[in-house]
């Protein structure tokens, strides 16, 4: 328990060097397929380049939401051990110790609720008041359960609350609004999957035709009227996939 790292923001997400070159693959590779199919031009590529920070930026974004519903269910379990340990007749504090023993055998020691757990228990060993420590997970997760916990934990702490009950209907309300969110992703999965099939279609299409009619788009590139239509055929392609993504991000 004495690894140290340095916490996250988790709403800014720094790719670590696996994931980093991955992500600049693959916006170097939807640009490279832009550029074209849609141009014909390697120079285009480098006009695209806003395309490409774009990319980066939402994939950011996108991991950063997956790391926060990981942190999301490893705090539910968290909750869950320490009402079991609180339940047992530990103080809240040695509670605490008793728990991260329990989530590093489910998570890891290097988990993100085990970082966040050695840090508490730090800040206890500093005389750091708990309260104080859940808030400001709460302030960087961005997480509306936490922060709700720790403001909960705050009264009960002060007015003398039920311990044990309030960790018990924490733990029960974040593992519903797990349990509802796993539903709904599930009942979507098919019309993401249609998503991705129908953000490949004009691609494929232009790919078939090109192939199979050579000559047919030679009238669209290397002119200016030609690159103004692709332009404006590339903006509404952009358009119908920004929206087509908000409709299948479902947030619970």
């Amino acid at each position: 328990m004495s690894k140290s790292c340095r916490l996250p923001d988790y709403a800014d997400y720094h790719f670590p060097f696996r994931e980093g070159t991955l992500a600049l693959l693959e916006g170097a590779s939807l640009v490279a397929m832009i550029g074209y199919f849609f141009y014909r031009s390697w120079l285009a590529c480098i006009c695209l380049f806003p395309v490409f920070v774009l990319f980066m930026k939402e994939k950011k974004k996108e991991l950063a939401k997956k790391r926060r519903q990981e942190l999301s269910l490893q705090f539910k379990d968290l909750v869950l051990a320490l009402s079991a340990n609180v339940k047992a007749g530990y103080s809240i504090e040695n509670a605490l110790r008793e728990s991260y023993r329990d989530v590093e055998l489910l998570y890891g020691a290097d988990s993100l609720i085990c970082q966040e757990v050695r840090h508490m228990l730090r800040g206890l060993e500093n005389n750091v008041v708990l309260e104080k420590l859940l808030y400001e997970l709460g302030v960087r997760s961005r997480l509306p359960d936490i922060m709700q916990f720790a403001d909960v934990f705050l009264i009960a702490k002060r007015s003398g609350g039920n311990m044990t009950e309030i960790l018990e209907k924490t733990a029960g309300v974040i593992e519903q609004k797990i349990e509802t969110d796993k539903e709904v992703q599930l009942m979507i999965s098919a019309r993401k999957v249609e998503q991705k099939i129908m953000n490949m279609v004009p691609f494929l299409i232009i790919f078939y035709i090109g192939t199979t009619s050579r000559g047919f788009f030679e009238v669209l590139y290397h002119n200016l009227i030609g690159v103004a239509v692709m332009t404006v055929c590339l903006l509404f392609y952009g358009a119908a996939y920004l929206l087509s993504r908000r409709i299948v991000e479902i947030e619970v």
